[in-house]
């Protein structure tokens, strides 16, 4: 066996605990990603069975997630090796790891377009549609006729949010919308939602996501409200690219593209009303 084997042999894949998921935050940080502060724990607490690290010597270098949340739908995120360490195979055991955790749930992912042919050819995944970044700056005024999502009783948060989201994310989604630094609208009339969005403070400026709405009127006033909540901080809105209606408000409030990725799934797109998807909640955890 040559030393370079024998440096394979000796990478150690195993699952994180709490505080190594900070860890996964900085390798993203690291990578331009721009996590949220709040990201570690939130996002570890999605599936704390599903985050793996990578030693060598005792040291991480490289990271995963693999979320799982129920038994037919998973997500894949924070794929990160250590610039070092890549090309050696640690990605590849890495990626084995997830989607063995996974086993034959349908897989999501946000794929950088550098590695879309990648994970193609070799995780047997299918390009569905790209998601686009956009950045501008906060400011305006809160509009009327909104709720601070507290308001909202959760199971009618809950029912909502399935429709937009290929699994119900009950304990996700209570920890998503209460988190510190961040605010939360609703658009709540009577007894009906009709629209919910979140933005959170990241390591630089604040990003929005979820904004999920019935019509683009109701997105539009969530997205104001949002946006007025962080008066002269720098925005960030993902939107779905098959959401025209998404791409018409980030261009109307003067947002330009800045990132762009390729939503995957391993077996097929989920059923789910992407035309009122106007804002992903992470990348990450899909």
């Amino acid at each position: 066996m040559d030393k370079e084997s024998e440096k394979i042999e000796d990478m150690k894949i195993r699952k994180m605990n709490r505080e190594e998921a900070e860890f996964a935050i900085e390798m993203a940080a690291a990578e331009g990603w721009n996590p949220g502060i709040h990201d570690g724990e939130l996002f570890y607490e999605a599936d704390y069975e599903g985050f793996f690290i990578t030693e060598f010597e005792g040291k991480p270098v490289g990271c995963a997630s693999a979320v799982a949340y129920d038994d037919k739908f998973g997500f894949l995120g924070l794929y990160v090796v250590k610039p070092e360490f890549q090309k050696k195979g640690i990605g590849t055991k890495l990626t084995k790891k997830c989607l063995e955790y996974l086993g034959d749930r349908n897989i999501g992912l946000d794929g950088v377009i550098e590695n879309e042919k990648k994970y193609q050819k070799v995780m047997k995944f299918r390009s569905s549609y790209s998601n686009l970044r956009f950045e501008g700056k906060g400011g305006g005024k809160i509009p009327d006729g909104l709720v601070k999502i507290s308001k909202v009783p959760f199971e009618k948060l809950l029912q909502y949010d399935s429709r937009m989201f290929p699994a119900p994310r009950p304990g996700f989604l209570k920890k998503w919308v209460n988190q510190p630094d961040s605010y939360a609208f609703a658009d709540l009339e009577g007894e009906e939602l009709k629209g919910y969005g979140v933005i959170r403070k990241c390591r630089a400026g604040y990003k929005i996501g979820p904004l999920f709405a019935d019509d683009q009127n109701t997105a539009e006033k969530i997205f104001r409200a949002l946006r007025a909540s962080v008066p002269e901080e720098t925005i960030y809105f993902d939107v779905p690219e098959p959401n025209k209606k998404a791409m018409e408000i980030a261009k109307k409030y003067h947002m330009n593209v800045i990132f762009r990725t390729i939503r995957m799934y391993s077996l097929k797109e989920p059923d789910i009303e992407l035309d009122k998807v106007y804002g992903v909640t992470s990348f990450e955890l899909g």
